[in-house]
């Protein structure tokens, strides 16, 4: 089949991204062709077909957003420009479903959270109009995010996010939103996980990141925390304050990866005063990671987040709600030990499945302080804990995983030969 992937930003090392890529990879290897449709592509994304408007970052959409999140009602010039917009996305939409010959879309997450208002009512409307057959990937819906929660489109969001239309076969990524989708819309789902290439083992630390430590302004003998996550408020990062500040281990560094995102600076502007007044060496790296290795306007290294993974000595990850939970996989791969909050999805589908984490429930505890100095000296008890941890999610959430269960979910949704959607 021709295979279209569309949202509203494929770029970057979000998510969404990172899983579409793994899903094109394996329609790829199946004998699929696939295409790509977003309103930002990253360069090796292609055949890839440029929306600008399809951006959540476009000025309209951000426009859009501030009049239609934080109030009850819209105005009538509000709807008009969520529907002037849609009939523009809907027409690049059909386009690129035209040019390609589709024979199937896979919408992701431009279905589920109404980052993009306009474009989920663009695609809602293409599949009515057309039947074409669709999988919808849902990462992460409106009702897990306290800030959609007033809103004056509640009509459009029941309408189109996601749709409930016979040619969409929906996926979502862990059991509770499976459960709360069927409860909520009564549409039945397929579930597959998030996943990692654990059939290959991380590569050793090359030359060019062998002087990450230094670069960041770290000794040799100094403990990387890091917090591998962007800083919104439902990272938790505070946590991770207050376990290092509770080490009392001069020597404890805590590094962030990432930046503030899409949710603005208010929080990290937080986290940056609170980790000063509890005297918690904190460092902010974002400006020295990207999604690949160059040399920046000083010369100087810009590395990736897997270039500072192999240098940590511990993973902290105290989010409050994950829709699965990236980080946790990915410091499994790198075979780290790694302080965890429980939250939902992971108490529902990683927990029971047997991994040892140093488990938190909501706040740091005395218990769980001394737990990650003992596994700080010991390192016999890291690489148990790392072994068995790599063993349960390469039979969990490894790429054979993907392979099987998209194999099964593309079979179902093959066209029949006389079905035009163009």
């Amino acid at each position: 089949m021709n295979i279209g992937f569309i949202s509203t930003r494929l770029a970057g090392t979000d998510g969404v991204t990172l899983e579409t890529i793994k899903w094109a990879h394996i329609c790829r290897q199946l004998g699929h062709t696939v295409h790509f449709c977003a309103g930002e592509l990253d360069a090796d994304l292609k055949p890839g077909f440029l929306i600008p408007e399809a951006h959540f970052s476009h000025p309209s959409v951000v426009a859009l957003q501030q009049q239609c999140f934080g109030v009850r009602t819209r105005s009538a010039n509000t709807t008009d420009e969520i529907h002037r917009l849609a009939r523009l996305l809907k027409a690049s939409i059909r386009e690129f479903v035209s040019q390609h010959k589709l024979d199937l879309i896979v919408p992701q997450n431009a279905l589920t959270i109404p980052m993009h208002i306009p474009l989920g009512v663009a695609l809602t409307e293409f599949i009515a109009e057309t039947g074409i057959h669709t999988i919808a990937h849902h990462h992460d819906f409106y009702w897990e995010r306290q800030r959609f929660a007033i809103n004056g489109v509640q009509d459009i969001l029941d309408a189109a996010f996601p749709p409930n239309l016979a040619s969409i076969k929906h996926v979502v990524i862990n059991t509770p939103a499976r459960r709360e989708l069927a409860q909520r819309k009564g549409v039945p789902s397929s579930l597959i996980p998030n996943v990692l290439d654990f059939e290959t083992e991380p590569p050793p630390v090359d030359e060019y990141a062998r002087d990450l430590r230094e670069q960041l302004g770290l000794k040799s003998d100094d403990l990387l925390i890091l917090q591998p996550t962007r800083l919104v408020s439902r990272k938790g990062v505070e946590h991770a304050i207050e376990l290092v500040r509770r080490l009392n281990e001069p020597r404890a560094k805590l590094v962030v990866s990432h930046s503030a995102g899409d949710e603005g600076l208010d929080y990290y502007k937080w986290l940056r005063d609170l980790a000063h007044a509890e005297g918690v060496d904190m460092r902010f790296v974002a400006n020295r990671l990207r999604e690949t290795r160059k040399f920046d306007e000083q010369g100087q290294k810009i590395y990736t987040l897997w270039d500072i993974y192999p240098h940590a000595d511990l993973i902290t990850y105290p989010s409050l709600y994950e829709g699965f939970g990236n980080a946790f996989l990915e410091a499994v791969y790198f075979r780290k030990p790694l302080v965890v909050n429980r939250y939902s999805v992971y108490m529902a589908d990683i927990e029971p499945l047997g991994f040892e984490t140093i488990a938190m429930d909501g706040y740091v505890t005395d218990a769980v302080v001394e737990r990650v100095r003992s596994v700080l000296r010991n390192e016999e008890e890291r690489k148990r804990m790392a072994d068995r941890n790599y063993a349960i999610a390469k039979q969990h959430f490894s790429m054979t995983v993907l392979r099987r269960r998209l194999r099964v979910l593309l079979m179902t949704a093959e066209p029949t030969p006389d079905e035009e959607f163009a």
